[in-house]
């Protein structure tokens, strides 16, 4: 039997743990090593019988780790992506890939010239919902895509913005750390985006960032998107109370996101595809959803035998650094319009 690859962790916050999880639970994984700062999280870490370093580079110098997982706050993301990259070590980073696309492009250029994989945490793609959805949609079950709509609404409670002040400044917001994970999602089963026009306003709760936000957003393909984002809405709209992904969220039966395709439509997460009966569609004719049959298994642990798979060569990266510098593009669009009220085009 092959020797499971080790595995270094950074940040043990409520994110690291999850990964910890998923590394548990990922055949031929194993967490070696703890990089934690914060001496609360650090002594949890070292208490669950994990190896506990200060600096990556002393975790990475310890000559125990194939892979890094990033999960500490994005502003240090490229400055320790770095370090794993000038030491040769794999790398998965959490969402966003950087604080700036333009950062992200320089990180991702000097592992591309290294030969480092640099893998990014967009882990709903390694979701069987999503496989099975990109599947319906390439072999043309709805025909082409026209257009799509996206809610992301949500109400998070006072207490978290009061457990972290940094929540309530610019930048802090519901675009950037929410709205990433659907635009790649979009991305990913739909194709490039090539311009938005977007709104928002000010948090009611006080604070610097946005509390509401809609985009149009207009695909390469043809199709349009319209998507809204909030963290100030009651609502069963939003990926994490409809996908079942993690437990600590109430689970509904709606939808958040709806395909519309010249031939039928797509929901999701339920996976339902709505046709009319006969060859060709009508709308006088009835309409039927049939219910998509897909596996059922736990996307982060996916993510982190993906992971292993790519360490190994076995496998492509499904979310390389380039993908993660694209959705942070247009992250960075659509706020861009915000300020400026225009529409932006996208690379």
């Amino acid at each position: 039997m092959a020797k499971p690859l080790r595995f270094g962790l950074a940040g043990y916050g409520l994110v690291g743990r999850r990964h910890a999880a998923s590394i548990s639970q990922a055949a031929g994984a194993t967490l070696a090593a703890v990089v934690e700062t914060d001496g609360v999280s650090g002594r949890k870490a070292k208490a669950e019988g994990f190896e506990v370093f200060t600096t990556i580079q002393r975790a990475l110098l310890s000559g125990d780790i194939d892979g890094m997982i990033l999960a500490t706050p994005n502003t240090v993301h490229v400055e320790q992506a770095l370090q794993c990259v000038e030491m040769g070590c794999p790398v998965l980073i959490e969402k966003p890939i950087a604080n700036s696309a333009s950062d992200a492009k320089s990180l991702v250029a000097q592992a591309a010239a290294r030969q480092v994989p640099v893998l990014v945490g967009h882990h709903r793609r390694h979701n069987p919902i999503i496989k099975r959805a990109r599947q319906i949609i390439e072999d043309g079950q709805i025909g082409d895509v026209r257009a799509v709509q996206a809610s992301c609404w949500f109400y998070k409670p006072d207490t978290y913005f009061e457990a972290a002040p940094w929540r309530r400044q610019a930048g802090a917001g519901p675009i950037s750390v929410n709205l990433v994970h659907d635009v790649d999602l979009l991305r990913h089963l739909i194709g490039e985006v090539v311009s938005v026009r977007a709104i928002a306003r000010p948090a009611r709760r006080g604070g610097a960032n946005e509390d509401v936000a809609s985009a149009l957003l207009d695909f390469a393909n043809g199709a349009v998107g319209t998507i809204t984002v909030s963290d100030s809405i009651v609502a069963p709209w939003s990926w994490e109370m409809t996908a079942g992904e993690y437990p600590i969220y109430p689970r509904t039966s709606e939808s958040c996101y709806l395909f519309g395709g010249s031939l039928g439509s797509l929901s999701l997460p339920d996976l339902r595809v709505w046709r009319h009966e006969g060859e060709e569609p009508d709308w006088w004719t009835p309409i039927s959803a049939t219910a998509q049959i897909r596996e059922g298994s736990d996307p982060l642990v996916n993510q982190i035998a993906h992971f292993r798979d790519v360490i190994q060569g076995n496998a492509a990266p499904l979310v390389p650094g380039e993908e993660g510098v694209r959705t942070l593009e247009i992250i960075e669009a659509i706020q861009q319009s915000v300020q400026s009220g225009e529409t932006i085009s996208i690379g």
